[in-house]
């Protein structure tokens, strides 16, 4: 006889569909069946990233340190969106969905996990696809290393989503996090790694901003890009250990913001 699926394997089915069926509630709530509806999900990224660098392009011509100023600007502003629009879609996420809290399949989890599933989802298409048309232009090339690019993107989404996580279990304690996480993220915007590399800084500056996680993520992605054209200083060991603690904590947030939940 062939063995039925686990208690673990059904319930592991059982959370893909929720979160499958959250996504979707997500994208119509979002951007509806109007105009091009769900293409939002990537263009709207898209069209940010296209804004800063046609900026970049025209202030400050088509080299930037000796690296292409579009391809710069794309491999930075992208990882932005990856990584902060994720804590952002998660802040105070309980709220508008209590009522569905009444299934008994919907948790917590569910509901962070499909905007950032979303998120991740939107700002991978759009990196992709900006640089593929890019590309066809001749405007950037193809990456010296695309197996360090997609793991550069990878950590980079880790770091988000651990992020999303503690930020999306603390904002149901305080309305206040949303408030907070604002300013920060805005203050964290330029200390990203997005606008420089780090060996432009001087010593003491490079020490002090390598220990911002996502600054790792992006200086991986740019090796994986740009290769011999840069020096990257990171530490992937120390990328790891902070998406793993933020993880654990933001795991241990979640747990405590489920039991405090009261479906309305």
């Amino acid at each position: 006889m062939t063995a039925g699926p686990t208690p673990l394997h059904r319930s592991l089915a059982i959370q893909a569909r929720v979160i499958l069926a959250l996504l979707m509630r997500e994208v119509l709530t979002r951007f509806g069946r109007h105009n091009i509806g769900f293409l939002w999900l990537f263009v709207e990224p898209m069209l940010f990233t296209l804004a800063i660098t046609a900026f970049w392009t025209v202030a400050r011509g088509s080299v930037l340190s000796g690296l292409p100023i579009v391809a710069f600007a794309v491999t930075g502003y992208s990882s932005v969106l990856l990584w902060r629009n994720m804590p952002s879609r998660c802040c105070n996420a309980i709220e508008p969905n209590l009522s569905l809290m009444y299934h008994r399949h919907v948790k917590v989890i569910d509901i962070f996990s499909a905007r950032i599933l979303l998120e991740a989802i939107g700002a991978t298409t759009s990196f992709v696809t900006l640089m593929l048309a890019f590309g066809a232009i001749g405007w950037m090339r193809a990456p010296e290393d695309i197996l360090k690019v997609i793991l550069g993107w990878t950590m980079l989404a880790w770091f988000g989503a651990a992020l999303a996580l503690f930020i999306g279990a603390l904002s149901a304690r305080s309305d206040l996090v949303e408030k907070i996480w604002g300013p920060i993220s805005y203050l964290l915007f330029p200390l990203s790694g997005a606008v420089f590399m780090v060996e432009w800084l001087p010593p003491k500056a490079q020490e002090l901003i390598l220990l911002l996680p996502m600054v790792h993520g992006v200086e991986l992605l740019r090796e994986g890009y740009f290769g011999s054209m840069v020096h990257a200083r990171y530490d992937l060991s120390y990328m790891t250990f902070s998406c793993l603690s933020l993880t654990l904590i933001g795991f241990a947030l979640e747990r405590i913001a489920s039991r405090e939940v009261i479906p309305e």
